[in-house]
């Protein structure tokens, strides 16, 4: 893995945050692969197979929404070529219309797939070691 490849990845899971938080839902799409899965179990969600109905899950969980979220520490590593996985450490902090709120801690466990060119989210694992939250005032 060249050291272009790591920091593709790297600006990839850049992108992811910062359109996940300004809900570009159309430029999130292009950070995955079409059959992305994406699984939030281990941290009070579900398995979401596929990038169209991903984004369509988060365009609707997220209306109203303000998030903010930010990833640390990349460790990522070439499993093939034109493959790669990749941990990151990670904090998110939502705060819902009521003015409830989230602060969370915890993991992505992400393979990467290199297709056409572009590196993509093949599979995502988000793991939490940590999560608070404060009701609303």
């Amino acid at each position: 893995m060249s050291s272009d490849d790591i920091e593709a990845i790297k600006q990839l899971k850049a992108r992811y945050c910062r359109t996940m938080d300004t809900k570009d839902w159309s430029a999130m799409r292009q950070v995955f692969a079409d059959d992305v899965r994406v699984d939030t179990s281990e941290s009070g969600g579900g398995v979401v197979d596929g990038a169209d109905p991903f984004v369509a899950f988060l365009r609707e969980t997220l209306a109203g929404v303000v998030t903010v979220h930010q990833c640390h520490t990349p460790e990522i590593a070439l499993t093939a070529a034109g493959a790669a996985t990749g941990i990151w450490a990670m904090e998110d902090m939502l705060r819902w219309p009521d003015g409830t709120e989230m602060h969370g801690y915890g993991h992505y466990h992400e393979t990467y797939v290199r297709r056409d060119g572009e590196w993509r989210i093949q599979s995502l694992v988000l793991t939490r070691l940590r999560t608070d939250f404060t009701p609303p005032a």
